[in-house]
């Protein structure tokens, strides 16, 4: 399993249910077209947040540009 998690929520939401929850914050930040990219600190923890928090569970996100080798990178010759 992952530990990154894409959800349905604010933010500041999500740090709060972390903190009760006792889940260990990796990265945490907004993503532009609404919703909150979340990565904790482990699997367990992030296990623990898809459980509580399923019906925010985001399926795919497409506002996440990917760069380098293996996202499209073309070399010039």
């Amino acid at each position: 399993m992952s530990r990154e998690i894409y959800l349905n929520l604010s933010e500041k939401f999500v740090a709060a249910e972390c903190s009760k929850e006792n889940v260990g914050i990796s990265t945490i930040s907004a993503l532009e077209g609404g919703g909150t990219r979340l990565v904790c600190m482990s699997v367990d923890g992030a296990e623990t947040i898809r459980r509580k928090l399923n019906k925010s569970l985001m399926k795919v996100d497409s506002s996440l540009e990917r760069h380098g080798p293996g996202w499209g990178f073309v070399a010039r010759g």
